[in-house]
């Protein structure tokens, strides 16, 4: 499939004339389910402390209050090293970036097994969100390089479609592990080491550019390459890599961080504590909690392809991105936010689950926000506004496992922690009719 990895640096560029032409090859797309793959086991690894959350509580004999900072704690340093991963990304190129922070968060997954107190499992949670960090702004470069402007929605959405495919079978895969091998320790060491297996296959196969690829053919390349060319000519790149505080004065801005910041409010809060909602007010036995995750999340990564490919058909056709990303993402916050009030306001559980499915399919339709970093800022500095757009996202998911465990603690009931979501869903729908999907920002 490719040749063996030269991560010290760049490939050297490949003349298209010793390739064969013809149809184009597809290795862009390969590339793209491979990333589906990599952020699937992203949300297996960090998602996997939410279900094994019940038996860690128990084990570990922790608060509410002190769940939520165990669970809030891997947004801290993910957070943090949002803008310098996606620097690094700019820098260092995304084929390297994504190879570290696969391993890297493979390493700290497993080593999270040895924690025996709460101050580990937050020491091991911080060391997971730091190696995590790089790997959206790398996928997001990544979408900007290899991606024409017309497939960029279905790249965008591929790459964070493995955040609810992840979630959905980490939930039945944890539970699983967790049964077979008798402990939540033994399950995240397993977990931990299939991912650095995958982080090595996906550096020897990714490349930085269609042109460093030895699968990819003349016609691949000069396909890809003449779309740039053609979105230059319309609308030209940045001369060179540019300061993020250049970008700060625009709203458009502010929208992306601020609409991905309200997404990530709904997402965060019912990844870490949707399964001890399930399990508390529901009932659920932990293999009950395991299917109703595949269930909820399964319907977010549906949701998350039909958004792609709807927001890429309906631009082939020749709807401005205005049109296209305004309507679709209003009407899924809308949809997102109605959901929600059913969530709060119905007590059967599976009607509730039936709810939540429904808030998944349409939240996810923000995939097609991983297209947003190159059409504000070119592909040249893809990264390090997708790490900026990544921090805004992660502010909520440092807020708001703690957000809830204070109103549950404090209220004994989880109605206030689901009208907070349904208010991060009002602030994703404001901020997704306000971004200007048009225009690249001038600098």
């Amino acid at each position: 499939m490719g040749d063996p990895v030269e991560l010290a640096g760049d490939s050297p560029s490949r003349a298209p004339t010793t390739r064969t032409a013809a149809r184009p090859t597809r290795v862009r797309w390969k590339i793209f389910i491979l990333l589906l793959g990599v952020v699937a086991l992203n949300y297996v690894d960090r998602g996997s402390i939410s279900v094994a959350m019940p038996l860690i509580t128990n084990q570990l004999h922790v608060s509410k209050e002190a769940t939520g900072i165990a669970l809030s704690a891997f947004f801290w340093s993910y957070a943090l090293m949002q803008i310098p991963g996606g620097w690094l990304v700019d820098k260092f190129k995304p084929r390297l970036m994504a190879a570290i922070s696969c391993t890297g968060w493979g390493i700290a997954q497993a080593l999270t097994a040895v924690a025996s107190s709460l101050g580990g499992l937050v020491f091991f949670r911080l060391l997971l969100g730091a190696a995590e960090a790089p790997i959206y702004p790398a996928g997001g470069k990544l979408n900007a390089t290899w991606m024409t402007p017309a497939e960029r929605g279905r790249g965008g959405t591929l790459l964070d479609g493995g955040a609810p495919l992840g979630t959905a079978i980490g939930g039945v895969g944890i539970s699983w592990l967790i049964a077979l091998t008798g402990g939540w320790r033994q399950a995240f060491v397993i977990a931990g080491v299939a991912t650095v297996l995958v982080g090595l296959f996906a550096a020897w196969y990714i490349r930085n550019t269609p042109r460093e690829h030895p699968a990819a053919n003349a016609a691949e390349i000069e396909y890809v390459e003449a779309s740039h060319a053609q979105e230059d000519a319309d609308d030209p790149q940045p001369a060179g890599r540019v300061s993020l505080l250049r970008y700060v004065r625009y709203r458009s801005f502010w929208a992306m961080c601020l609409g991905w910041c309200g997404f990530n409010g709904v997402f965060y809060g019912l990844l870490t504590w949707g399964p001890l909602y399930l399990s508390e007010t529901k009932h659920f036995e932990l293999a009950t909690i395991g299917y109703s995750t595949l269930v909820i999340f399964g319907a977010g990564f549906v949701g998350e392809l039909v958004g792609g490919w709807l927001a890429d058909w309906w631009r082939a056709r020749g709807a401005s991105p205005n049109i296209v990303l305004r309507t679709l993402l209003g009407a899924a916050g809308v949809f997102v936010v109605l959901a929600l009030l059913g969530v709060t306001y119905v007590p059967n559980a599976a009607v509730a689950v039936a709810f939540l499915s429904v808030v998944m399919f349409f939240l996810r339709w923000a995939g097609v926000y991983w297209s947003v970093p190159s059409i504000l800022a070119g592909r040249t500095n893809a990264g390090i506004m997708g790490g900026a757009m990544n921090l805004g996202g992660n502010v909520a998911g440092i807020l708001s496992p703690i957000i809830v465990g204070f109103i549950v603690g404090a209220t004994g009931s989880y109605t206030g922690a689901l009208l907070f979501f349904v208010g991060c869903g009002v602030l994703f729908t404001i901020c997704n009719v306000t971004l200007n999907y048009a225009r690249r920002l001038p600098v």
